[in-house]
């Protein structure tokens, strides 16, 4: 466990925060909460986790990368 107030603690939340202000957030103007969230919610499982890539994933997707991985586990031995 790092020290308080390190500042890698939250490295990836914050650059996965800024992404989306960049990104999503600071290009439309919202009239209500839920319409927020709807799109925030829409943009993070059908783009950022289907389609972008991540640097940190070896530039493959979140959902590319658990696929290959539950493809690596379920392997059989000699296969």
């Amino acid at each position: 466990m790092s020290r308080n107030g390190d500042c890698w603690d939250n490295a990836v939340t914050e650059s996965f925060l800024h992404m989306l202000k960049v990104e999503l957030v600071h290009r439309y103007r919202f009239k209500m909460r839920n319409e927020a969230r709807q799109t925030i919610f829409e943009y993070i499982e059908t783009y950022y986790n289907r389609k972008r890539a991540h640097s940190t994933l070896g530039y493959l997707s979140p959902f590319e990368y658990e696929r290959q991985a539950i493809l690596f586990l379920t392997k059989q031995p000699g296969e």
